[in-house]
């Protein structure tokens, strides 16, 4: 019966952090290493319990999570709490401040992208593991909120700030039932973290590291964690309202995030602790792309190329550079994946990703869809259009080697289509199975 509930939480986080200097993953042929730390990379860790049910929320401050190191992470919590593997959530935030975290295929096309290093990936799945446990053993009494933000003003549509976006933010706040005090929260943004470009050179976590403190400081308190997910966001970017890619301009976009929610977070509130919690997980197969003929590829190439050189020499416009410049890095792609595809030589990556999975959680009404892959919003807003009390997680459980864009995408060859390991039909496929299990949820 559902007034014989007893909803239990805990949260914590670790640092993943390396303790050398690493190559800094997120932008396309740029040397670029460490060289310090500006904000600590976290493990950080939701634990929920009903009683009958218990889930993790693990989100990593890493660029991909792949599918082997999601199994390694589920099992080493799974061998220490006994909670079920499918009841685990793995997820990583998506900064270009991180380390190599997966090989993908593209990678090896980009001469001054290294290989992972596996001690580096070591002590951040091990830490992922001390996170989780550790919020399992914080566990008490509990109760919950959830409260959806606004985060207009952090980013747009990377390829045009009037296109479709969704500024949704819906975050989930804990406290310990009898103390009153906060355990920790939850928040889901669809935005790109990519304020900090190719010219630093510090571990960070980019705006959402900004968006925690904020809460910290203003709500919750010192260092209750702030399990912070990326949403739909694969279309998504912070190129068009930034006025420079600083610390500062991230520390303004992470604290309109955390405003937002305190603002919805007022003293008439309700926090319960009757509710429900519930994981379901499924597993699918995605075609794999059909990739263009190389003469093809290799004409998109150097018109994408040339459009570029021409930007660059007579426009004054920084961001329109730049979308030339990515759109052209997504030509490079796409012609040494068409290569490959030519040469039979994806079927060991196709191994690795496949097959796809989908992950919902339920907390009372709300469902946490997770999917991997970069994934447009189109995806997260028809997915909002069709269920109700719903939020997408991406960068979940694995990575699909890249980007879940639309048909438009496709046609137009945009930058994210260039590198897309998958055709846009993974997107409508993934949609329509999720909205089949919510169903009946």
């Amino acid at each position: 019966m559902l007034n014989t509930i007893e909803l239990k939480a805990g949260a914590a986080s670790t640092t993943i952090t390396p303790r050398e200097s690493h190559f800094l993953f997120g932008y396309p042929f740029v040397e670029r290493r460490s060289s310090g730390t500006h904000d600590d990379l976290l493990s950080s860790a939701l634990y929920l319990s009903d009683g009958k049910n218990r889930v993790l929320f693990v989100s990593n401050d890493v660029i991909y999570i792949s599918k082997a190191s999601t199994a390694r992470i589920r099992k080493g919590i799974s061998d220490r709490t006994g909670i079920r593997t499918s009841n685990i959530l793995i997820a990583a935030t998506h900064t270009h401040s991180a380390p190599v975290t997966v090989d993908l295929v593209i990678s090896a096309n980009d001469p001054v992208i290294p290989k992972v290093d596996k001690n580096y990936l070591r002590f951040m799945e091990e830490n992922s593991v001390k996170a989780a446990c550790q919020a399992v053993e914080n566990a008490t009494l509990a109760e919950i909120a959830i409260v959806v933000g606004d985060a207009t003003g952090v980013g747009t549509n990377r390829h045009n700030p009037e296109w479709i976006k969704d500024t949704d933010v819906p975050a989930l706040f804990v406290k310990s039932k009898n103390g009153n005090e906060f355990i920790g929260c939850m928040v889901v943004c669809n935005m790109h973290p990519t304020v900090l470009h190719e010219d630093s050179t510090l571990y960070s976590g980019d705006f959402p590291h900004y968006a925690r403190k904020k809460l910290q400081d203003a709500v919750l308190g010192k260092n209750r964690p702030v399990i912070y997910f990326t949403g739909a966001a694969g279309n998504q970017s912070p190129r068009h309202v930034t006025n420079a890619n600083t610390f500062g301009e991230a520390k303004r976009l992470g604290q309109i995030v955390a405003d937002s929610l305190t603002a919805k977070l007022t003293d008439t509130e309700t926090f319960f602790s009757r509710t429900h919690v519930l994981a379901v997980q499924k597993f699918i197969n995605l075609p794999k792309r059909v990739f263009p003929p190389v003469e093809w590829a290799t004409g998109h190439r150097d018109e994408t190329k040339k459009r570029f050189e021409e930007l660059k020499q007579y426009s004054k416009n920084s961001r329109e550079i730049r979308t030339a410049e990515v759109n052209w890095f997504g030509s490079e792609e796409l012609l040494y994946l068409s290569k490959l595809s030519r040469d039979k030589a994806l079927e060991k990556a196709y191994q690795s990703s496949l097959p796809a999975e989908i992950q919902i959680i339920k907390v009372g009404d709300w469902k946490f869809v997770a999917w991997s892959g970069e994934v447009f919003v189109e995806y997260g807003i028809e997915l909002k259009s069709q269920a109700e009390k719903v939020a997408l997680i991406t960068y979940a459980n694995g990575e699909l080697q890249g980007y879940i864009v639309t048909k438009e995408a496709e046609e137009r060859g945009y930058y994210e289509a260039g590198n897309a390991f998958f055709g846009y039909q993974a997107g409508h496929i993934m949609l329509a199975e999720t909205l089949k299990v919510l169903k009946w949820m």
